[in-house]
């Protein structure tokens, strides 16, 4: 087993779009077909079924925390240290950003790294999730939430994690996933943002 391969199970691992899988399966129109078309929880939520959102986000949390896992296992066993677990972290996050499965038409990333975070240090994962709880609770906007978690995720993961190494896959991380909100960041500026629970456009 390679570091490589390890990378690409993380990425085909992450390529598995909750938003779409549960959506279909629950009989309700493709997440990327309506509101702001990311197949994400938040965006899910606006087809009014609370139970689909929470099974999306928990599934995209359980594949970011499950493919780090894996690799953390793996690694021990045959010997390819923490780069090869870093790698498979960018990887799992790439692969739900960008699934192959679903023409690369991917989510932003929220979910997916709270599990990744969790998994390379719970208290990281922790802090940060709560963070963006306080923030998505107090303003009702994910988007500032996740903007807000994304730049304290490098912070904390410098702080707990003494190898380098996962510092620089959580900012590339934080940094891909502030990208993917660069709509929602315009958004805020303009002061149209919508807000979580809005209804679907």
């Amino acid at each position: 087993m390679s570091s490589l391969m390890l990378a690409l199970a993380a990425y085909l691992i992450g390529s598995l779009s909750f938003a779409v899988i549960v959506s279909r399966l629950m009989g309700l129109d493709d997440p990327r077909s309506y509101g702001s078309g990311n197949p994400g929880a938040t965006n899910v939520l606006r087809s009014g079924n609370k139970k689909a959102a929470a099974l999306t986000l928990a599934g995209d949390a359980f594949k970011g925390w499950l493919a780090v896992w894996l690799a953390q296992g793996v690694a021990s066993r045959f010997g390819l240290g923490d780069t090869a677990i870093a790698l498979a972290a960018v990887a799992v996050a790439l692969g739900h950003m960008w699934p192959v499965f679903f023409r690369f038409q991917g989510g932003k990333g929220v979910a997916t790294a709270a599990g990744i975070l969790l998994a390379l240090d719970w208290r990281v994962g922790l802090v940060v999730a709560l963070a963006w709880l306080v923030v998505a609770k107090g303003f009702k906007i994910s988007s500032l939430a996740a903007l807000l978690a994304a730049l304290i995720a490098p912070v904390l993961t410098w702080l707990w994690l003494p190898q380098p190494v996962y510092w620089y896959a959580v900012s590339l991380i934080a940094v891909l996933l502030i990208a993917r909100h660069h709509e929602n960041i315009r958004g805020l500026l303009s002061g149209k943002e919508s807000r979580i629970g809005s209804k679907r456009e």
